[in-house]
């Protein structure tokens, strides 16, 4: 069977993101798979990366993100078989090797101010670019 990737954050592009991947699924009879990423900021104190629990609410923050989003793709289109995953690391670069071996990978546009509104985010970008499969970037709803 198929499998449709879409990619979560969280934000309002990527819930349109979501939309769209729900419905490109329940039309070709596919499996969907929400993935989250969270990673941990480049510039960290020696101190902090030696706490254990350090990052650990970005870690809860991507589960709730992904709880979230399977939630409203079975909201959605409840027969859906959807699953959810969390991982770890650059955002981009996980997105392209989760579509290996997908029939399409979905993300959303972001953009904030009129210049930026018109460009792709770094992420869509990357996977536009790199992944692998056929791509859609949904541009954000007006």
């Amino acid at each position: 069977m198929e499998t449709i990737v879409v990619g979560v954050d969280g934000s309002q592009a990527a819930g349109v993101a979501l939309e769209f991947a729900v419905e490109e699924a329940a039309l070709r009879g596919a499996d969907l798979r929400v993935v989250s990423v969270w990673e941990m900021p480049a510039m960290v104190p020696p101190e902090v990366l030696a706490a254990p629990a350090a990052f650990e609410g970005l870690r809860e923050e991507a589960n709730a993100v992904v709880a979230e989003a399977v939630s409203r793709a079975k909201e959605l289109q409840p027969s859906l078989n959807c699953e959810g995953v969390v991982l770890n690391g650059r955002a981009g670069d996980l997105l392209v090797e989760e579509a290996r071996g997908a029939a399409l990978v979905v993300v959303g546009r972001r953009g904030h101010g009129a210049l930026a509104a018109v460009l792709l985010g770094s992420v869509s970008h990357q996977v536009a670019d790199h992944a692998p499969c056929p791509v859609v970037v949904v541009p954000p709803l007006v």
